[in-house]
């Protein structure tokens, strides 16, 4: 395997907004790398990703294991493998299977254990909730309570020792996005989800969400209107909620553009401020169907949110494009992804597969070392 670093300083850029003054943050600086890639040809996107037993684990996520796409007639496969890294240079192993073949759920790491909730697969949505706990040798699978409905495409962060999770689809042919933010408590205490009010905005489902303080996120993310002609398309949304417990939800500055399907959830620097890294602009979604194999890829900027001021900034890009290796697929060699996750291991952002263009899936594990002055 050969590894390509590539290592940039995030130049921020002054940024002014009505009402504000205007702020120079301090750059944030990665050093970008790549781990072993997931023992697939042609990897997964919407797999479950997080920490157990000081390892990295990968588990479900859905791809074309054909190499095709919709448009050539291949069909979009589940899987149920639970992958494991136990140490940077070391090699992925199976170590267990998921009950179910199931992705696009929502990963929680919390208490040495991989919190998987909700998601998809060909019989539709699902409801469960469920932990993978890694002891070094094999793993245990934990049932939780499962969520109100069936849930997928929904976004989710912990704060302290409570999930919120919000947004989403009920159903694969919903002609709505689902409207919902629902909590629970890690401890045990109450034993169930509890629903909570929703954000004061428009439904959505593959938004971005973080944590800074007590306080939950939510970023983007995308609505579900029909068009003139009745057909359902996607509306881009680049809106952003604050939900501060006792507080209730805040209207924030919106996004300079959307990051639907952004890897999740954001990652909070020292100084509390969020970064948000790529995800799907819609500048490409009317064209996609056209577009097909030769679509670009999806954004590599990087935006980060002042929650002080109430800020965002355009502070860089990711690595976008990564030479191919002969045992990866070179159609999938550019690089950012979406329909993944962010998952913090041994204190450096890891972004484990993920869609890199429509269809197409990454085996690659991106991981970006932070710079500290």
């Amino acid at each position: 395997m050969k590894y390509f670093i590539y290592l940039f300083s995030l130049t921020l850029m002054l940024s002014t907004t009505p009402g504000h003054t205007q702020i120079k943050p301090r750059p944030a600086r990665f050093k970008w790398d790549q781990l072993p890639a997931l023992p697939d040809q042609f990897g997964f996107a919407g797999s479950f990703s997080g920490v157990s037993g000081g390892a990295l684990i990968v588990a479900g996520g859905a791809n074309f294991p054909d190499g095709g796409a919709p448009w050539t007639g291949s069909k979009k496969v589940w899987s149920d493998k639970i992958f494991v890294l136990d140490q940077p240079n070391g090699r992925w192993k199976i170590v267990g299977r998921l009950p179910s073949a199931l992705g696009y759920g929502v990963s929680i790491s919390s208490n040495n254990r991989l919190i998987c909730i909700g998601g998809s697969n060909e019989k539709g949505h699902s409801a469960a909730v469920f932990s993978i706990n890694y002891d070094g040798v094999s793993i245990r699978l934990e049932k939780l309570p499962d969520l109100p409905k069936p849930l997928a495409n929904a976004t989710g962060a912990i704060s302290g020792k409570i999930i919120y999770l919000a947004g989403g689809l009920f159903t694969p042919d919903a002609e709505q996005t689902a409207n919902v933010f629902w909590s629970y408590d890690v401890s045990g205490k109450g034993g169930k989800w509890n629903k909570l009010e929703a954000w004061p905005g428009a439904s959505r489902m593959l938004s971005v969400s973080g944590v800074a303080g007590q306080s939950f996120y939510l970023f983007s993310g995308t609505d579900l209107v029909k068009n003139t002609s009745g057909q359902l398309e996607r509306k881009y949304l680049n809106d952003a909620f604050c939900f501060t417990p006792g507080k209730g939800w805040k209207k924030l500055a919106d996004l300079p553009h959307a990051v639907v399907a952004g890897p999740s959830p954001a990652y909070t620097s020292e100084d509390n401020t969020l970064l948000v890294f790529g995800g799907d602009d819609g500048k490409l979604a009317p064209t996609s169907s056209s577009l097909k194999a030769k679509h670009p890829g999806f954004s590599d900027e990087i935006l980060s949110y002042n929650p002080n001021h109430d800020q965002w900034i355009q502070c860089g890009k990711m690595l976008k494009k990564i030479n191919p290796d002969a045992d990866i697929n070179p159609n999938a060699s550019i690089w950012p992804a979406v329909t993944n996750s962010m998952v913090i291991w041994k204190g450096n952002l890891v972004f484990p597969g993920g869609e890199v263009r429509p269809a197409v899936r990454t085996p690659r594990v991106i991981i970006a070392y932070p710079i500290k002055y």
